[in-house]
């Protein structure tokens, strides 16, 4: 297998369309060296692109842009991220111990398309896109749209993951992401859940989005929730409903940290808390 150390995009670029399926992007590797050392994976060629600096940026506006190579411990410790994406901030700061913090990149969370991964279902109810370069030019996707199964992206084997653009936190709503898992932290999520909720003048739902992961092959929206919330007010029984399309909606599977009947069963209680929990944020 050879190595490479690309210092820039162009050079990084060169690389992916001079080896195509059989070259390996490589930036904090805390996924990727664990399933290069149980066989899972053989590149011919690892393209190393952590040193490359233009991927490593924040900046707000009317999107909040992303660079591919911001850690999971800057996202966590942004004053901006935590003022306008909290879900993000929070699964940022859930994702394995410091060290895979300090190591594992957003770009990588994302192409690595983890069914589990903690910072999908902040990312896509931020209505987030990802942008894709190659030698022939960019493309950007939804999110929803990047992924395609368990492990697998519409990511094609010329380009590069550069930005995640994300929408803003409008005012009069909030977001929260909460985690089921075996402890607190350095665990793989049970079940992710992320809401983003904005109420009307009445304490009406205005509008709803909600994600979640681990209970599907990959992370995913799910539209037949958030209708049964939009409109609803937070009680009970529209909280009931909204639980029971939740856990009707779901797919998870038995493995070794949960099984499926217990994935659905907690689905409810983790959604009524994710939707209070925005609700009285909303409410301060």
């Amino acid at each position: 297998m050879r190595f490479y150390r690309a210092h820039s995009i162009d050079e990084a670029l060169e690389l992916l369309s001079e080896w195509g399926e059989d070259g390996c992007l490589l930036a904090g590797g805390t996924d990727l060296m664990a399933q290069y050392g149980r066989g899972e994976i053989a590149p011919g060629a690892l393209i190393h692109i952590e040193g490359i600096e233009q991927l490593s940026i924040i900046s707000s506006g009317t999107r909040t842009q992303i660079g591919a190579l911001t850690s999971h411990r800057e996202l966590a410790a942004d004053a901006e991220i935590a003022a306008g994406h909290p879900a993000l901030a929070s699964a940022a700061g859930l994702v394995g111990g410091w060290q895979t913090q300090a190591a594992g990149s957003l770009g990588g969370n994302i192409c690595n398309a983890s069914p589990a991964a903690d910072l999908a279902p902040p990312l896509l109810v931020a209505d987030a896109h990802v942008t894709l370069t190659s030698k022939s030019g960019e493309r950007r996707l939804a999110l929803n749209e990047f992924f395609m199964d368990r492990r697998a992206t519409a990511r094609r084997p010329d380009e590069l993951l550069t930005v995640i653009g994300l929408e803003p936190l409008p005012p009069g709503s909030a977001e929260c992401y909460l985690k089921l898992g075996r402890r607190g932290a350095m665990d793989v999520a049970i079940v992710g859940l992320a809401v983003r909720l904005s109420l009307a003048g009445d304490g009406a739902i205005k509008a709803a989005r909600v994600a979640v992961c681990s209970v599907a092959a990959t992370p995913r929206r799910v539209p037949e929730v958030e209708a049964a919330l939009t409109g609803t007010r937070i009680e009970p029984d529209a909280l009931a409903e909204a639980g029971r399309a939740l856990a009707e909606a779901a797919s998870p599977i038995d493995d070794a940290r949960g099984t499926a009947s217990y994935r659905r069963r907690v689905l409810p209680g983790l959604l009524e808390r994710a939707v209070m929990q925005c609700g009285e944020e909303i409410g301060r």
